[in-house]
């Protein structure tokens, strides 16, 4: 048993510790938080209570993921250069092809930042719902030739986690090299039975969060949403749903589940294979065998593959749906379950509705987390003010993540307009430069906004003060939402 002597001198030793690793962590965080006022928040508090805030910093403060940065060195060092991407050349659309001055500045930016090219002869399928995506994902695996490469933010071992499960296993039982990574945080809930199924089929599985596992309690700020399949360097998956019977309407608390993913054809496919390599080397330190050989598509589609994450040396996610939002000239809409931007974003949406164009945000009215019920009202006096229409959709819970900008750009992919998706998490997007899928999205959102409501000034200002009061919170809240 300690005496009160004892707990006297353990905390007169420690005390000092605690605070000192407290400067040394404010230090930290005004020399590396993203934004000046998470680096006061930070600081201020990691100096006045440290042993309270020290935790929380190491777990949720970091706006870098360190660990895979120096991976992807590795990466660039060791792997790259022995991967042959020659073949890609012919597909490049080079700025230079647009005659319009304007078309090509907007191209070179979208590049520069996916650090990919566009390319032409794609083929680019729009998946709506989840019977639709995952009737297209299990035939692409059940017709898998050489390897599955698949990622998911979230697998349930329920119903449609199962079949996914099984394709994986039947695919792997006829020879395919099968890999799976699934994230630390989102799949908290799968048991170790389901992989055991998998490995002992011969099915590969890795964990994203780091092969140290002391490391991934803190890491859980860090986490990887995308949601990416890739069947023999062909064809590529990647979009809004994760793998789980709610995302097909059976989770009656939830009820009906809106939306989007996106089937690829051709050497666009290989933007969402680096992705995975990429991550597959951080999580499972090896480099697998792919084929690098486009296989072009007829309907000549021409688009890119955006992979952001915290190791990026810019926030590329963000900075994409800016640079898309700017160049708008007649519209802008957005589909996103949570919509809590930046200074950046909100600004683009503010100065284009100003200049005229028509801009739209729809959000869910039912959420699946109750913090987000909030969330449409959060920043509706301030873009409603500028013009910007805000939407909320009434027929169940909408998960998808779209963008469309006049006929000329359509986003689909698994990040979403939030500090999050911007800064924390690892995400995937494809940005198309391609009118006929711009109209597909055009029909598919213009059938969501008729099952939508249009929010207006009254509809916050009537609400009770408990519940404004709320709306601010979750304002405040929005740096770690």
């Amino acid at each position: 048993m300690f005496s009160v002597f004892d707990l006297t001198l353990v905390a007169g030793v420690l005390t000092p510790v605690v605070f000192l690793l407290g400067g040394l962590s404010a230090l930290d965080a005004v020399m590396n938080a993203r934004t000046p006022q998470g680096a006061t928040a930070w600081a201020i508090s990691l100096i006045s209570l440290p042993l309270l805030t020290l935790p929380l910093y190491w777990i949720f403060g970091r706006s870098t993921f360190d660990d895979y940065i120096g991976a992807m060195d590795r990466f660039e060092a060791d792997v790259l250069p022995g991967i042959d991407r020659s073949d890609l050349e012919p597909y490049r659309m080079p700025p230079e092809d647009r005659k319009d001055l304007r078309e090509r500045i907007e191209i070179e930016g979208f590049r520069r930042l996916a650090t990919q090219p566009f390319t032409r002869g794609n083929r680019l399928d729009l998946l709506i719902d989840g019977e639709a995506t995952y009737a297209a994902l299990f035939e692409a695996i059940d017709a898998a030739e050489a390897y599955v490469f698949t990622q998911f933010y979230i697998i349930h071992d329920d119903e449609i986690g199962t079949a996914y499960q099984q394709a994986l296993i039947r695919a792997a039982e006829r020879g395919v090299d099968v890999r799976l990574l699934y994230d630390v945080v989102g799949s908290h809930k799968l048991p170790e039975r389901y992989l055991d199924a998998l490995r002992k089929a011969g099915v590969r599985t890795s964990a994203f969060g780091g092969r140290r596992r002391w490391l991934r309690r803190f890491r859980l700020n860090f986490r990887n949403h995308r949601k990416i399949t890739v069947v023999d360097g062909r064809v590529g998956f990647v979009g809004g749903l994760n793998m789980g019977d709610e995302y097909l309407g059976r989770d009656e608390s939830i009820g009906p589940w809106r939306d989007t993913h996106l089937r690829a054809e051709g050497p666009v496919v290989q933007g969402l294979q680096v992705s995975l390599m990429q991550d597959w080397f951080y999580s499972a330190g090896e480099a697998p065998e792919l084929s690098w050989t486009p296989s072009p598509s007829p309907s000549d589609q021409c688009a890119l593959v955006l992979a952001s994450g915290p190791a990026d040396d810019l926030e590329t996610c963000g900075l994409l749906f800016v640079h898309a939002i700017e160049s708008a000239e007649k519209r802008v809409w957005i589909a996103t379950p949570y919509f809590v931007p930046d200074g950046r974003v909100l600004g683009a949406l503010q100065l284009a509705a100003l200049r005229g164009v028509d801009v739209r945000v729809l959000m869910p009215r039912t959420s699946d987390s109750l913090l987000f019920k909030f969330v449409p009202y959060a920043y509706f006096p301030e873009i409603e003010r500028a013009g910007v229409k805000v939407y909320l959709y009434e027929e169940g819970f909408m998960h998808q993540k779209v963008l469309l900008v006049d006929e000329d750009y359509a986003a689909i992919g698994t990040a979403n307009f939030d500090n999050r998706s911007f800064r924390l998490n690892f995400e995937a997007t494809c940005l198309a430069n391609d009118a006929k899928l711009c109209a597909e999205v055009a029909s598919m959102l213009e059938h969501d906004l008729d099952r939508s409501t249009r929010l207006h000034r009254d509809d916050l200002t009537s609400q009770s003060k408990p519940f404004r009061l709320a709306v601010q919170g979750t304002r405040l809240l929005a740096p770690v939402l």
